[in-house]
Parts: C-alpha cells; sequence; structure tokens
C-alpha cells in the first residue's frame, strides 16, 4: 500500500512538472486552431508557407485566402502586409474579399447579363445592378482543396457546377500559391470547363505595406499604364479606353496614392470615391515584364506585380470605414490598403472587342500574378 502510494505521487509530480502542449502560432500571431473547423461539410486549415529567408505566407483554404504575408523591412523587423481575420469565425460572420480568390468572373459584369453563342445567361445583382466578383456565393466563400505539394507550395482545387450563380458550364479550378526564394509569391491560376463559359480569376489581397494598417496615402505607387476603362456612377466600365496623359490616373511617375485621391473635381474620382479602376497594362501580359509598384516610406517594403493579364484593377480600399476589426484587434479604417487585382478588363463578356474572356471545352484557361517583395536602396 506504502509503494501505491509513492508511486502516485511520484506520478501527479510527474504530470505537474511536463510542460503542457503549447498551442501553435504563426510568426504573424495566427493560432492554427482558429482555421481548423468545418464549414459546408469540409474541413478548413491555415497552411503556412516559409522560404529560405523566414518570409512567412499564411493561406486558409476558405476562399482560397492569402491571411497574411511577413516580409522584412528596412531595419530587418517582420511587418505582416495584408489585411485580413484571426479566424475562420471571423471570416464568416465579416463578409469580406481580404486575401481571397476571386472567381467566377473577378470585378463586375454588366447587368448581371451576358451573351454567350447566343445564349443569354442571367447572373445576380449584388453590387449597384451588376454582378460582382461572381456573385454572393463566389469563389471566396468555397471550402478549397488544399494539398501542400512543398513547404514553399501550395495547391488549391474548386468545382463550380453549370448553373452556379448563373454562370455556364462545369468548372474545375486550380489554384497554385509558391512562396519563392527571392521573397515573391507566385500565383498560378488553370481551369477547364465543359461547356462554353467565361472566367476571370484573381486574388483580392488589401496590401498595407506599413504593417499597421494604417492610412495608405503615403505609400507610392507607379503603374505602366497609358491607358484605363472610366466608370459611370454605378462603377461599371463605361467601354471606353482613354488616356491617363494630365490626369489624377497618371501613375506612370511615382506618386502617392493620397495625393489626388480626393479629387471629386475630376469625374472618375467621384464616380469611383477614389481609384476603384481597371489600368491597361502596356506589358499586354508579359509576365516578365514588371506592370506596377507600391512601396511605404515607412518601412521601406517595396512590392512589384508581374502578371499574364492584360489588366489590373487598383482599389484603394475606400469603402473601407473603420466598422471592421481585424488581426490583432486592428480596426481597418477607410483606406487602409491598396489592391491590385490582375484580370481581365470588367464587363468583357459584353464588350467583345477587349481581350477574351471565353473558356470553351477542350481548351485551359491559365493566367499568372507574382507579388515580389523586397527593400527599398
Amino acid at each position: 500500500m506504502k509503494k501505491l502510494c509513492v508511486w502516485a505521487v511520484a506520478a501527479l509530480l510527474m504530470a505537474a512538472c511536463t510542460p503542457k502542449a503549447e498551442k501553435k502560432t504563426t510568426d504573424s500571431g495566427l493560432l492554427q486552431s482558429n482555421f481548423q473547423t468545418e464549414v459546408d461539410g469540409k474541413k478548413t486549415d491555415l497552411y503556412v508557407l516559409r522560404n529560405k529567408n523566414n518570409m512567412e505566407v499564411c493561406i486558409t483554404n476558405f476562399g482560397g485566402r492569402i491571411v497574411s504575408v511577413m516580409v522584412p523591412d528596412k531595419d530587418g523587423k517582420m511587418q505582416d502586409v495584408v489585411l485580413g481575420f484571426d479566424s475562420i469565425q471571423d471570416y464568416i460572420s465579416k463578409p469580406s474579399d481580404f486575401g481571397a480568390t476571386i472567381g467566377r468572373y473577378a470585378n463586375r459584369i454588366g447587368q448581371g447579363k451576358f451573351t454567350l453563342d447566343s445564349v443569354e445567361y442571367q447572373l445576380p445583382k449584388n453590387n449597384y445592378g451588376h454582378c460582382l466578383h461572381g456573385g454572393p456565393k463566389g469563389f471566396q466563400y468555397k471550402i478549397f482543396d488544399a494539398n501542400l505539394l512543398t513547404p514553399q507550395k501550395l495547391e488549391l482545387t474548386c468545382k463550380a457546377d453549370d448553373g452556379e450563380e448563373g454562370f455556364p458550364g462545369n468548372l474545375t479550378c486550380k489554384v497554385v500559391m509558391e512562396l519563392t526564394d527571392d521573397n515573391a509569391i507566385d500565383i498560378k491560376y488553370e481551369a477547364e470547363t465543359d461547356k462554353p463559359t467565361v472566367i476571370n480569376l484573381t486574388n483580392h489581397s488589401y496590401f498595407n505595406l506599413d504593417g499597421d494598417a494604417g492610412s495608405n496615402s503615403d505609400h507610392i505607387l507607379t503603374v505602366d499604364a497609358d491607358y484605363y476603362t472610366p466608370v459611370d456612377s454605378t462603377f461599371m466600365t463605361t467601354g471606353e479606353i482613354v488616356t491617363v496623359e494630365g490626369t489624377p490616373m497618371d501613375f506612370r511617375v511615382a506618386t502617392p496614392v493620397g495625393l489626388r485621391i480626393d479629387d471629386y473635381d475630376f469625374e472618375q474620382l467621384k464616380n469611383g470615391h477614389g481609384y476603384d479602376h481597371n489600368w491597361v497594362l502596356n506589358a499586354k501580359g508579359d509576365v516578365t515584364r514588371k506592370a506596377a509598384t507600391l512601396q511605404s516610406p515607412k518601412t521601406g517594403i517595396v512590392m512589384d506585380l508581374y502578371t499574364s493579364e492584360p489588366g489590373v484593377q487598383v482599389y484603394a480600399g475606400n469603402f473601407l470605414d473603420g466598422s471592421v476589426t481585424g488581426k490583432k484587434g486592428i480596426t481597418y479604417n477607410k483606406r487602409a490598403s491598396v489592391c491590385l487585382e490582375t484580370q481581365k478588363y470588367p464587363d468583357t463578356p459584353n464588350k467583345p472587342e477587349w481581350p477574351s474572356a471565353v473558356l470553351r471545352p477542350g481548351e485551359k484557361y491559365t493566367s499568372e500574378c507574382i507579388y515580389k517583395f523586397s527593400v527599398a536602396n
């Protein structure tokens, strides 16, 4: 009996001294367990990519979203440069496009309708009478199947049924996000269909290179584009392609985002409530040619954009209004970010003279977007 008591006391002492398993957190402070749940019968998780420079990118398969991006600033301090939430429940309860894979058609389709091969298709109208970002149940709310191919590469796949959100064709989609050793996030998209359809995929990360989600007004933006596509008061493209020359839309020379953004005497800034427009890139789909650059004077962080797409939507967070609290309890106020969404032009399905967004059976849709990070000299 005495031996049994001694053994019991020893066991209790060992249990008390054994350290409890710590909950796994990322460099950006995310708790992985907050992303491990089940939505619509499918499991969600958080996937962490790291390169040899200790850059970290966290991605969830809920909407194929980039949740955090940790990059070094001019002093070597790691900064999280994208907006997002701390848990899947926040992404569900606070609907947003933060970091999401957008589809089946990024940006707007006029009046939510288009005609393809003499058949008219009606889509949901979820934004000023138009269909925005594939409708209210677009890809940003899908649960992707995830496969971590390497410590630096994640494959996400999903399917969209014929008629889903009004779009034709059973679509299979693959997104591969790779964190390269030169501090770039290389995103490659592929898709196939069994019926003629339209497709336009992009990533909707909200970048703030200051790392504190403050105002974007001092961020320096360069866009290699001589032309852009104007919009009306409902944010719909007018069908014109006009010069940036002599307008606040000219970012061919590096310019602070906030310098002219409130010049509402210029009708396009009034219509867009600031910058929310598609620029016609001079690179014309050449992924080796730099399309745009965003830089923070505060942290020295530079982000260069490359894409195989003909356009980029620059959205300056005009509709953030301080009502949303994001990661680490930070309030996201108006213009706390800049989005650079590589894409076909808005409403391309209704503008046959623009680069086509049509995908047919037997063809493969491909697209590439690269966000490359560095520090200013």
